[in-house]
C-alpha cells in the first residue's frame, strides 16, 4: 500500500511539473515579422522585421499564466533594397535613430480554441503604445531534435494602423492598414 502511494505521488509530483510555466528564448534564426501593405493599389509590399529578441512564457495548464515580451531592433529591418531601407528607417518614417526599436509586451493570453490563442498586449512604435490583438496558432511544442531541450514554435496575424503609431504618410493612398504574419520558434534553456 505505502508503495502505491508513493507511485501516485511521484506521478501527481511529474504531472505537475510538466504542466508548470515553461520559459523559452526566441531564435531570431527562425523568426519572422513580416509586415505588408497596399501601395497606391498597385503592389502588396512587405518588411520583415528580424532580428527578434525576447522571450515566451507557455503554460499549457493554464494559458492565462502565459506571456511575451520581443523586442525588434529596426537594425533588423529588412526591405529587399537599400533605398527602401533608408526610407523606412528614416526620420520621415521609423526614426529608427531616435527610435532603435519597436517592442511588444503581452497583458493578456487567452484560449481561443484548439491550438489557438488571441494575446492582447501592448505594441510601441516611436515611442507610441497601442493595444494590439495577436491571433496566435500553436505550431507545435516538444523537445528540439538538434538542440535536445524544449522547444516551442507559433504563428501569429494581427492588423495595425500605420497612422496610429506615426508612421501614416500617404494614407489612405498606401493602406493605414497593415497585416502582420508572424511566425517564431523559441527554445528553453538547457540549463534548466
Amino acid at each position: 500500500m505505502r508503495k502505491t502511494l508513493l507511485v501516485a505521488a511521484l506521478f501527481a509530483f511529474a504531472g505537475s511539473a510538466f504542466a508548470a510555466p515553461v520559459t523559452y528564448k526566441i531564435d531570431p534564426s527562425h523568426t519572422n515579422v513580416l509586415a505588408s501593405w497596399n501601395h497606391f493599389g498597385f503592389s502588396n509590399p512587405s518588411a520583415n522585421f528580424g532580428q527578434a529578441d525576447g522571450t515566451l512564457v507557455y503554460d499549457a495548464a493554464d494559458v492565462s499564466k502565459s506571456s511575451v515580451q520581443v523586442t525588434l531592433p529596426l537594425t533588423g529591418l529588412s526591405a529587399l533594397a537599400d533605398q527602401f531601407y533608408d526610407h523606412l528607417t528614416s526620420d520621415k518614417w521609423f526614426d529608427a535613430a531616435k527610435y532603435p526599436s519597436a517592442t511588444f509586451k503581452s497583458t493578456k493570453v487567452e484560449a481561443a480554441g484548439e491550438g489557438k490563442l488571441k494575446v492582447t498586449g501592448d505594441l510601441t512604435i516611436k515611442g507610441i503604445t497601442k493595444p494590439v490583438v495577436l491571433d496566435v496558432t500553436l505550431n507545435k511544442a516538444g523537445e528540439h531534435p538538434m538542440k535536445k531541450v524544449p522547444a516551442i514554435g507559433f504563428d501569429a496575424t494581427a492588423t495595425v494602423k500605420r497612422s496610429d503609431f506615426d508612421v501614416g504618410a500617404y494614407a489612405p493612398m498606401v493602406s493605414d492598414e497593415v497585416a502582420l504574419k508572424i511566425t517564431t520558434e523559441a527554445t528553453a534553456d538547457a540549463k534548466k
